[in-house]
């Protein structure tokens, strides 16, 4: 009997019925009703996240910026109604914590009274955090939960880049009024550059002219001293010719005295004479006759006092103008002594001055080059700033508030998350049918062992048997792959291929498991699947896995079969799914041998353990 006469025999016993007919396409559809309705299931939840339904609570006040009311909370829950990544609801804080608890809201955003009023903080001088509280409820879901968290941290993201957004804003706003200030201030410090260099003219001339001043007030100050002494001088001369005048005066005043008595004794000297010739017997004749002699000198007498008093007067009035000039002079001397003192303090200020002006124009001149160099760097400032439009402003701040735009450029790209779970799923379902078709199969013929006495043949008609039938299950498990589900595959021809190669390697291993073990064998194929179940990074990456299945990673068949049907069906490296076939063809090699090993057993050492019943079926 050869090997295709044996796989014929084996299927003729599986259609021997109509109910065996009925057993058979139930196993050989398992595969493609578990990685079917799992992947059909799974073909793209992120693109219904808008049927999970969310609550929005929205407290916000609000508050008050440049004079206006916002209500950044308002805004933030209408931006995420207008989204529509979620059926959100805005809805009172007593539903969202009764619609969480009771599962008509996956999870509630509440954004709180003083939300607006905390974000307008980060400008003041006691910025604050403001908070957005997500209440989620595991016994709704724990992915929903998880959603919700992300959800949430996108929420601070955009929240985040608004807050950012307003800042730089006002931070070029501000820029562009320190830049106005600058050209202004520029503008001044030219100004001030041409003013110090005139004060540096006027300071240069203000020293020379100090200088000659100190050297006139010098000169005055030694001729105001001769003055002095000159005028002491004459104060002396003035005070003896006052004394002498005065001397003169008393002189005078006598003489006036006695000129004055002696005119006053004219009369009675001219009565006596009248008594004394009437008492001589002289006759009135002779008596006019002597009056008329001396009456001329009477005249004469009152006549010379007058003049003698004028004279006198004359005198005092000499001796009056004399002690005045004295006192004038006195007054001229002191006054000259005083004009000396305040000549020489000229002086020596206008020295004072003159070195003042001196370093004043030396200090001028360090304002001039110091205002040169202020007006430099100003300008050299305004030149760094750079004078940009309101418009140009706003973009510049969007930009600096999302400096980061992520520009996927993968190699290669699944497309959904079905897509992305359809290779481990496949490789999954190869096995779960694998293993269905080993419940009906007969590892082996015992016909065929007592008959033929040949083990290769033996094996590789039990092998070929499921093996054939397990890529008739991959046929129709990658028609709902790629028709059914329509996901994208690169390599049609080559996927189909890593996943026949899988089919038969899978079942080369349960067979060797069957050959050697029995029924026991066939239980170690479930605890085998489920090692690759968890160890073939299928979901998660494998190097997120504890040290000993990580390991088990790197052994396991399953682990190659996920990464070959990866890498043709996103279109990745040919060269690492050629490796990868190479890994199950290796592993199916391997299988084969042991359970053509296990056959020769059974056919030339039977005992007693193998007439035992099975424990399993």
């Amino acid at each position: 009997m050869k090997v295709p006469q044996m796989i014929a025999a084996e299927f003729r016993r599986l259609t021997a019925n109509p109910m065996s007919i009925v057993a058979l396409v139930a196993l050989v559809a398992v595969p493609i009703l578990y990685g079917g309705l799992y992947l059909w299931a799974n073909q793209d939840p992120y693109a219904r996240l808008n049927q999970i339904p969310a609550a929005i609570v929205v407290d916000d006040t609000g508050t008050t910026v440049d004079g206006k009311t916002v209500h950044y909370g308002t805004e933030i829950a209408d931006e995420l109604v207008k989204d529509g990544t979620f059926d959100w609801h805005v809805v009172t804080p007593g539903s969202a914590a009764s619609g969480v608890d009771s599962s008509k809201y996956d999870f509630s955003i509440t954004i709180p009274s003083d939300f607006s009023e905390a974000l307008a903080s980060a400008s003041s001088s006691s910025p604050r955090q403001a908070t957005v509280t997500l209440t989620t409820n595991d016994t709704n879901s724990y992915l929903a939960s998880t959603i919700g968290q992300q959800a949430a941290e996108k929420i601070r993201v955009s929240i985040v880049k608004k807050v950012n957004e307003q800042a730089a804003q006002q931070f070029l706003m501000g820029l562009a009024s320190i830049r106005s200030n600058l050209v202004t201030a520029a503008d001044g410090a030219s100004r001030l550059v041409d003013g110090t260099a005139t004060a540096q003219t006027g300071a240069k001339a203000l020293a020379d002219g100090t200088a000659k001043v100190s050297t006139g007030a010098s000169a005055l100050s030694s001729g105001t001293a001769q003055v002095a002494s000159g005028a002491d001088q004459v104060a002396d001369g003035a005070q003896k010719v006052a004394d002498g005048n005065a001397q003169l005066a008393a002189k005078a005043n006598q003489a006036g005295a006695v000129a004055d008595q002696v005119a006053g004794a004219v009369p009675q000297a001219r009565q006596a004479i009248i008594d004394r010739l009437t008492a001589a017997g002289a006759t009135p004749a002779q008596i006019d006759a002597a009056l008329a002699a001396l009456d001329p000198l009477g005249v004469k007498i009152t006549s010379g006092n007058a003049q003698v008093q004028n004279l006198v007067g004359q005198v005092d009035q000499l001796s009056a103008g004399a002690n005045q000039v004295a006192a004038g002079s006195a007054h001229v001397a002191s006054g000259a002594h005083q004009s000396a003192e305040g000549a020489s303090q000229l002086a020596s200020g206008a020295q004072q001055t003159a070195s003042g002006a001196s370093s004043l124009s030396d200090g001028i001149g360090t304002l001039h080059t110091g205002t040169v160099k202020l007006h430099d760097g100003l300008s050299d400032g305004v030149a760094q700033i750079p004078d940009n439009s309101a418009e140009l402003q706003k973009k510049q701040a969007a930009t600096i508030a999302d400096p980061v735009k992520l520009a996927n450029t993968s190699i290669t790209s699944a497309g959904t998350y079905g897509a992305g779970l359809a290779p481990f799923f496949v490789a999954l379902a190869a096995w779960i049918g694998i293993y269905a078709l080993f419940l009906i199969v007969k590892p082996v013929s015992r016909r065929a062992i007592t008959a033929l006495h040949s083990p290769i043949k033996v094996t590789l008609a039990g092998w070929l048997t499921p093996g054939l039938l397990g890529a008739i299950q991959m046929v129709g498990l990658f028609a709902v792959v790629g028709a059914a589900l329509q996901f994208p595959i690169a390599n049609p021809v080559g996927m189909f291929a890593m996943m026949a190669t899988a089919s038969l390697t899978f079942a080369a291993i349960i067979l060797a498991l069957n050959v050697w073990l029995g029924s026991v064998g066939q239980f170690l194929g479930l605890v085998l699947m489920v090692l690759q179940l968890v160890t073939a990074g299928g979901t998660f990456p494998w190097q997120t896995l504890p040290g000993p299945l990580a390991a088990l990673h790197h052994v396991l068949p399953m682990s190659y079969a996920v990464d070959g049907i990866r890498q043709l069906m996103y279109g990745g490296n040919p060269a690492t799914a050629w490796a990868d076939a190479g890994v199950l063809a290796l592993w199916a090699l391997i299988a084969l041998l042991v359970a053509a090993i296990g056959v020769t057993r059974m056919t030339h050492f039977r005992t007693l353990r193998d007439l035992r019943p099975s424990l399993i079926g």
